[in-house]
């Protein structure tokens, strides 16, 4: 018989929804994580199903289904959990009978829009990750001359500042005085990668909504409102099966 695997155990943790993986790689490494009453040196470490794994002594909770949730970010609030400033978070904003949630990549300060939510830390990183190559949406406003031929280089993937940037979709929308709505779809998700794109171009960006993630869409959902993507969108469109390890709980 075939030995089992098991999980990291980073990544149960982060199911679980006590923390995201790089914070339980900081809870290790602080040597509050123990397995089988070993206390972990290492976040290179495998559980199974019948391992007994402790938070600071106590048992670690049975792993919640995964959960996804629509955000509607508004402008003026920052998607961290603990921001150094003392500015507005996402996660100031949201019920308080949410569960522990992580944040599907980031919107920077005066992004709106879209904004992906999850119990499990391991999807957020899945969703995350470029190889995946998720379609992301958005409605942007610029000020300044434009037209196709302007926007064309972005379709090959430009450098900006020793940056390389992969190939960009952006489409005149709407003209409205001096400014210009386009749609610009895009793959990886880079940093602020839009505004210096439109930057790098000539244009000068005062306005970036989100309106898709993958097949998840803002729709009409009002600005600051929450609503949960119901389980068949889950399995349907990220193979999402209930939870597969269920940790035997301490002594």
């Amino acid at each position: 018989m075939a030995e089992e695997k098991g999980e990291r155990i980073a990544k149960v943790l982060a199911r679980a929804g006590l923390c995201s993986r790089r914070e339980a790689e900081r809870w290790i490494a602080d040597g509050r994580i123990a397995v089988d009453d070993v206390v972990l040196e290492s976040p290179a470490f495998n559980v199974t199903a019948s391992s007994r794994v402790t938070v600071d002594g106590k048992p670690l909770p049975a792993p919640d289904e995964t959960r996804l949730w629509r955000y509607h970010k508004p402008p003026g609030l920052v998607t961290t959990h603990r921001d150094p400033q003392g500015r507005a978070t996402v996660f100031d904003k949201l019920p308080v009978d949410l569960p522990r949630v992580v944040s599907v990549g980031r919107l920077d300060l005066n992004s709106e829009g879209l904004l992906l939510l999850t119990n499990d830390g391991g999807l957020a990183r899945r969703l995350e990750l470029p190889e995946n190559q998720w379609l992301r949406r958005y409605r942007v406003r610029v000020l300044g001359a434009v037209d196709e031929k302007k926007l064309e280089p972005l379709k090959k993937g430009v450098t900006v500042d020793g940056v390389r940037y992969g190939a960009v979709e952006a489409t005149i929308d709407q003209r409205r005085g001096a400014n210009v709505w386009l749609t610009v779809s895009l793959r990886e998700g880079k940093n602020r990668e839009i505004r210096r794109l439109m930057d790098h171009i000539g244009l000068k960006l005062n306005r970036l909504i989100r309106t898709s993630y993958g097949p998840f869409q803002l729709g009409k959902l009002p600005r600051g409102a929450i609503a949960e993507i119901p389980p068949k969108a889950l399995r349907e469109n990220l193979g999402i099966k209930p939870n597969r390890l269920k940790l035997r709980k301490g002594r």
